[in-house]
């Protein structure tokens, strides 16, 4: 969401460095305006405060400016204790005195678009429709397919968790029905926190059909999973990361959608499909609990996503 804006500062002669967590960074080495990616050596959570002060004082005199995209205040302290002079970001969190310059935050009934808003703190006016773009290079490609044994545009990738919470994630039996239907290889990817949810739909989908799904959950680098979506024939997720990144890519997609709403975090691309019911004219009773931002259901039915059926899907495919 963020690679509009740095195609944005890039196209102004910007010189740009990236500073990420390692499960994040790879997507920003895919980016080809982005000069150079530094590792956060932070943990998940924690303010960490001396090794954020130890980072800054090496980072001390290297940049002229910094835009901090994250909406926290811990994100808004590396910068200022690096002693950068210009400091870009949104008031966020209790941190308006670490900014030099502040946007204020949109209202939370009032949710933009993803884009728009990373893309608001170039200070320039842009086009709505800019697509975010990912590129994976074909060494790096042919090398994941053949070190896992797959083959150019010969299989289907479902990437069946979002981290958020079960209101994102299309049922199992859903996705495990999906790929029994399939007739090219299927190939399941996922964090190590997805291996669960994975292997419940490979035992399904294989039932019969030995081998026919493969499940990569947490056996790939970040970077063999942008290589295996790149090559992917399509790709159908939640809304998630790799929902983004097959976007990026411009891979053939079906997006699906439940708490969350493709008016606030779409997949970005003349290739992609979203499933979404609350916009669906057709489903009766309508879904005014649509979208709730939930990470459970607080009804507890999730219709949202079990009344759209593999069959759909399919079709979409």
């Amino acid at each position: 969401m963020t690679e509009p804006l740095l195609r944005r500062l890039h196209a102004r002669g910007d010189t740009l460095t990236v500073g990420a967590l390692p499960w994040v960074a790879p997507v920003y080495r895919a980016m080809p305006q982005v000069d150079e990616v530094l590792e956060f050596p932070f943990a998940h959570g924690g303010l960490q405060w001396r090794v954020r002060r130890s980072l800054a004082r090496q980072l001390r005199g290297r940049f002229d400016v910094a835009y901090v995209c994250p909406n926290s205040l811990k994100s808004a302290l590396l910068p200022w204790w690096a002693g950068i002079p210009t400091r870009v970001g949104y008031q966020g969190e209790a941190r308006r005195w670490l900014l030099t310059r502040t946007l204020a935050n949109p209202s939370k009934g009032d949710r933009p678009a993803m884009v728009a808003f990373y893309s608001d703190l170039s200070g320039e006016a842009g086009s709505a429709k800019e697509l975010p773009v990912l590129r994976v290079n074909d060494t790096q490609v042919e090398a994941a397919l053949t070190e896992l044994q797959l083959r150019r545009q010969r299989y289907t990738v479902l990437a069946p968790g979002a981290e958020y919470g079960s209101a994102k994630r299309w049922p199992i039996q859903h996705f495990a029905a999906l790929a029994r239907q399939l007739t090219d290889t299927v190939v399941l990817l996922g964090s190590a926190k997805e291996a669960a949810l994975c292997a419940d739909i490979a035992h399904a989908a294989n039932a019969g059909q030995s081998g026919h799904c493969l499940d990569l959950s947490g056996r790939t680098s970040l970077d063999q999973a942008l290589a295996i979506i790149a090559a992917a024939r399509a790709v159908v997720s939640n809304d998630s990361g790799l929902m983004h990144v097959a976007a990026a890519l411009r891979v053939p997609q079906v997006a699906i959608f439940g708490s969350s709403s493709p008016l606030h975090t779409p997949p970005l691309s003349e290739t992609a499909t979203v499933l979404w019911l609350k916009a669906d004219p057709h489903y009766l009773p309508p879904l005014d609990c649509a979208p709730c931002y939930a990470r459970e259901c607080p009804l507890g039915h999730t219709r949202c996503l079990v009344d759209i059926p593999p069959e759909k899907v399919l079709q979409v495919l």
